[in-house]
């Protein structure tokens, strides 16, 4: 049984390393879940990682690489020979978690690996062979291709066999999948129903044919989609031919969804690329460099059209004072209207007929929470204020923004999924900057307008 992973044993196995003792070390991280092992082994040194892995057998070894993040996983396999790497890990992986390691290396240390597999043409060695070619974003990318299948013309006899005979390979069985001579997927049989069914019973008696598959080149998102509609633990995926070649397990399924949903915060936070903490420096920097300057060239922007109605504010400089709230009330505004919309792109719960509805509904919304604080600043003013032509230019103005850049918001993302480029885009910098020039524009039009106005005449 896992112990529960603490501070204790991080600070143990540290001190032992840092005594150059990595079998006492090995033997402290033995007692802890793989998951747990390859958290500790990520906080570790560089250094100290091929080490430690020398002191656990190939099960364990194989199961703490696979819990690892590709690119930390990459550092423990680079340096290796692919013969020592295939026995030491890959023959004990799950071939897509495999596949998924060895595409993270360099050209040259993925074709070094490949024509070792290629050589030794075991099972396994084909299976990672074969899903090395899909992007790892499309369903053929997050298959496994161990799973147990059986002939339709089998009895139950020869099924349990066959269980038998793949239990080894098959870390988990959510179901059989039954096929025809030419390996076409033709239904399921659940584990259930073999158990309770005689041994001379055909499988072509009872096994369900209402299952749902998808082809190899099927997106992730979509295949998370099915997955989750259906309520499904597992999927078989097809060729365009109909011929079983893998399963999709949850689990899979899961580290996709949170990949995806961790670049679209990244997106939305203004990184352009897929980072980690652990990153190194010029990385870093490198992904959020390309969203700064949008945001600076948007600075430059918003002071040209304050340069452009620098005459009005030579006459009323106390307008200078709320330019601050005016931009902020526009981006949130914006963001609040974008973020609801990418949600429900995400849930593909807008289609064409429900596009103007959903515009509707968001200029509806805007236009309540505008007057609400258009109405709220203009009490203020009238309170704290002494110009009426300054609080009705801000009240205005205020109205003014929140709607435009609600509206803006909710169409921006709409746009960039029509495009095919992902609307978590338009919950950043990209949003806010828009707005807050689209904001600078407006408060300094209704300006121009409102001290046009001898308000003292009409109050």
């Amino acid at each position: 049984m896992a112990v529960e992973f603490t501070k204790d044993i991080f600070s143990e196995v540290k001190s032992h390393i840092e005594d150059n003792d990595y079998g006492r070390a090995a033997d402290v991280l033995k007692h802890l879940h793989p998951y747990d092992i390859a958290e500790v082994i990520e906080d570790l040194e560089d250094m100290a990682i091929p080490m430690l892995f020398e002191f656990f057998d190939a099960e364990l070894s194989a199961e703490i690489l696979a819990e690892m993040d590709n690119d930390d996983a990459m550092k423990v396999i680079k340096n290796m020979k692919p013969d020592l790497a295939y026995k030491k890990f890959f023959v004990q992986m799950d071939s897509d978690d495999a596949a998924d390691i060895i595409n993270q290396l360099s050209v040259d240390d993925r074709k070094t690996f490949t024509d070792y597999l290629k050589v030794n043409l075991g099972e396994e060695a084909l299976n990672i062979i074969s899903l090395l070619k899909y992007d790892e974003d499309v369903a053929g990318g997050l298959m496994a291709k161990e799973l147990v299948r059986v002939n339709v013309n089998w009895d139950v006899k020869a099924c349990i066999n066959e269980i038998r005979r793949q239990a080894d390979d098959v870390e988990t069985i959510y179901a059989v999948y039954v096929v025809d001579d030419s390996g076409k997927l033709m239904g399921l049989v659940p584990l259930s129903k073999l158990i309770v069914s005689k041994s001379t019973a055909k499988i072509s008696e009872f096994y369900h044919d209402d299952l749902t598959s998808v082809e190899d080149t099927t997106p992730g998102d979509k295949v998370a989609e099915i997955m989750q509609k259906y309520d499904l633990v597992a999927l078989p995926v097809v060729d365009f031919r109909g011929r079983l070649i893998g399963r999709i397990t949850i689990d899979d399924v899961l580290d996709f969804i949170k990949e995806e949903a961790d670049e679209d915060y990244q997106l939305a936070s203004g990184l352009s690329e897929n980072v980690e903490y652990t990153d190194k420096v010029w990385v870093l920097s490198r992904a959020r460099l390309p969203w700064l300057f949008l945001g600076l060239l948007g600075g430059i922007a918003g002071s040209e059209v304050i340069g452009l109605y620098e005459g009005d504010l030579k006459f009323h400089p106390e307008m200078a004072i709320f330019i601050p709230l005016i931009a902020a009330m526009g981006g949130n505004a914006g963001v609040q209207s974008s973020a609801i919309v990418v949600q429900s792109l995400a849930a593909k719960s807008i289609n064409e007929k429900g596009l103007f509805t959903k515009l509707g509904k968001e200029f509806r919304v805007s236009v309540l929470n505008g007057i609400l604080c258009s109405v709220a600043i203009l009490a203020y003013g009238f309170v704290m204020i002494d110009s009426l032509n300054l609080s009705f230019t801000v009240s205005a103005a205020l109205l003014t923004v929140i709607v435009m850049a609600s509206v803006l918001g909710a169409f921006i993302p709409l746009v960039l999924s029509k495009l095919k480029v992902d609307p978590a885009l338009a919950t950043g910098p990209f949003i806010t900057t828009t707005n807050d020039l689209l904001g600078l524009g407006i408060y300094f039009l209704v300006g121009r307008l409102m001290y046009s106005i001898d308000f003292t005449a009409i109050f």
